[in-house]
């Protein structure tokens, strides 16, 4: 979870997870869609100002052998976070686009609220603060 007594340069305040099909509320501070595709039936128009940060989503190969399996999860989250550290180049987008001070929300389409890439970069995150 977040804790205090981060670093000077830590630039995630708050963070968290929430489904892009759900309507947009106030607690959601800064949005980021971090999925490769786009989600089925939602116009831009209606994702309003939230950012698209797609470079970060995990590979297609990954995606499709995770499959949304929670016996899969621990395995997903090793390997996608490998694909992570083999990108610095999106990460670095990703910190780009999230807000230096506040709440900020990754937005993801899949129906498994608990155990998807937006989940898994939110704790990839966390523990990987800039130093």
């Amino acid at each position: 979870m977040m804790g205090s007594g981060g670093g000077a340069e830590e630039n995630v305040v708050e963070l968290r997870s929430k489904r892009v099909y759900l309507p947009a509320d106030d607690d959601d501070g800064n949005r980021v869609l971090v999925d490769r595709l786009w989600p089925r039936g939602l116009s831009k128009e209606k994702l309003g100002d939230a950012a698209w940060v797609k470079d970060v989503a995990p590979s297609d190969a990954l995606r499709k052998w995770f499959g949304h399996d929670p016996a899969k999860w621990a395995g997903f989250r090793e390997r996608y976070f490998a694909e992570l550290d083999a990108n610095p180049a999106g990460v670095a987008a990703l910190r780009e686009a999230l807000a230096a001070k506040g709440r900020n929300t990754l937005l993801f389409g899949a129906r498994d609220e608990q155990y998807n890439n937006a989940v898994a970069l939110c704790e990839y995150l966390r523990a990987h603060r800039r130093r």
